[in-house]
């Protein structure tokens, strides 16, 4: 839509708010409101201003005066407010003396802009495709505490199997059994399945707000773990739809009087969640990772795409799985994506190329990532990855990173030896990141500026968790 379009679509829909919404560092969306009369067509090009001090990984307080610009093509209804709201995603910019501005370094979704801009200019191709696969939890309640004395955490689902013994469940309906053991959350159907039409309703949410949803499954984790797929996008599209995805999600939700979390690991023993990330490049519209006679039906630029993503894996899984609680998820030894190799097939590999003999489906996807990753970093940071490693030809195989089509999960502690793994904490991830980051400034794409917050505001949340004891350790040491 452009501004014109937006405020006739906002009349005919009865709109009396505009909401601003942005993403902050860390990937959160942002937002403030006012009424529609404030909206005119100049908006969409001087902005609106807001204190950028108060946001986390922006500014400080002396230089917080910034803009919030609209992007008219992301116009749509607030499906969640009881007056009628526009929504509009933004850009944010520094306002300027005599009207200039500039662009905000520190705005995820302007590093993902760049990062297409980038692609173009770089010659190797002109689109590059992302399909995210999230993963969540839905509880019907979490309770938790952290105090100084007070360390605590409870979340419920009325399908889990600890709930066996209750006469209740949380809605006041009888305990009728039909519960799902651990590990046992795949496609069920009802009555073990109770997440049914609630999902369901969040699918035509998303198609009704413009995405495009392929397929809605309970997953792996018993105790309400689901996944919504939407279709692969442009990369800030995508990255957009990401944020837009969470909002429906959780909102939906707690209309049914339940709770979602894209945590990684909110239950120790069962599955945690993931967002397998696939790419792919295309130039005038057609693909480039496709080659019949190649491994996998990869072609040698793909193979290189997937070189530059293993090398730098340890960096970027600082932006992949940017929480202490990502690295819960990956753990050595179980189900989890961190041996780095490339694999057909082959979900024990961190990088997976999915079995489709389509040119045009022939794609990348990798799996360590999780939903706490910002989608416009994380996307960005892959994509700059797999340029790198096109630039330098790096094949995977001559760094030892595959193929390999075995079982890594079962494989020996010698054999595995010989295959590198992701780094085993958020701490590890940030040091590999300062290390090896010169990848991700190329073309001004991220920059020192961003890349110092990022890491400072990762190593305040680990501190945190680092200093703060947990039950476990009770149970492990009070008895010393």
């Amino acid at each position: 839509m452009t501004p014109e379009e937006v405020l006739r679509f906002a009349k005919e829909n009865g709109a009396k708010m505009i909401d601003l919404k942005f993403t902050d560092l860390p990937g959160t969306w942002q937002h403030f409101s006012m009424p529609l009369h404030q909206l005119e067509e100049e908006a969409f090009v001087e902005g609106f201003p807001f204190d950028g001090s108060s946001v986390r990984g922006f500014q400080a307080i002396n230089e917080s005066d910034m803009l919030v610009i609209p992007d008219a093509s992301t116009a749509i209804m607030d499906p969640f407010t009881a007056v009628p709201t526009l929504s509009l995603i933004c850009n944010i910019a520094h306002p300027g003396d005599a009207g200039f501005k500039t662009r905000y370094s520190r705005d995820p979704r302007y590093v993902a802009q760049k990062a297409e801009d980038y692609l173009r200019t770089s010659g190797v191709a002109d689109t590059a495709y992302f399909g995210p696969e999230a993963e969540f939890y839905i509880f019907d309640s979490v309770h938790y505490v952290s105090t100084d004395n007070k360390q605590c955490v409870e979340v419920d689902s009325d399908e889990a199997h600890w709930t066996s013994g209750r006469d209740l469940r949380h809605d006041g309906s009888r305990n009728m059994g039909h519960l799902m053991r651990v590990k046992e959350g795949y496609f069920p159907v009802a009555p073990n399945d109770t997440l049914q039409d609630l999902r369901t309703e969040m699918v035509l949410k998303l198609e009704e707000l413009g995405i495009t949803v392929e397929a809605q499954h309970h997953e792996v984790g018993a105790a309400g773990q689901s996944e919504i797929d939407i279709r692969f996008d442009t990369l800030t599209k995508t990255a957009d739809s990401m944020l837009l995805y969470k909002y429906i999600v959780k909102n939906m939700a707690r209309k049914y009087g339940k709770t979602v979390t894209f945590m990684p690991k909110p239950i120790y023993g069962d599955n945690g969640s993931g967002m397998h990330t696939h790419s792919s490049l295309w130039k005038d519209e057609k693909p480039l990772f496709y080659d019949g006679d190649g491994y996998a039906g990869l072609s040698q630029m793909a193979r290189y795409y997937i070189g530059g993503i293993l090398l730098h894996s340890p960096a970027l899984m600082a932006i992949a799985a940017p929480s202490t609680n990502s690295y819960k998820r990956l753990v050595p030894g179980f189900e989890a994506p961190v041996n780095l190799v490339f694999s057909q097939g082959n979900r024990s590999a961190a990088v997976r190329i999915p079995s489709t003999n389509s040119p045009k489906g022939k794609r990348v996807e990798f799996r360590p990532p999780d939903p706490t990753a910002n989608p416009y970093l994380l996307f960005s940071a892959l994509l700059m990855a797999g340029l790198d490693g096109i630039r330098r030809e790096i094949d995977p195989s001559d760094y030892g990173y595959g193929p390999v089509d075995r079982d890594l999960y079962h494989m020996s502690a010698e054999d595995l030896r010989e295959i590198c793994s992701v780094p085993g904490s958020l701490d590890e991830a940030l040091n590999a990141l300062e290390k090896d980051h010169s990848f991700l400034l190329e073309g001004d794409v991220f920059t020192y500026d961003l890349l110092e917050k990022y890491i400072d505001l990762k190593r305040e949340q680990s501190a945190t968790v680092r200093m703060r004891p947990v039950p476990i350790e009770f149970s492990l040491y009070y008895d010393a």
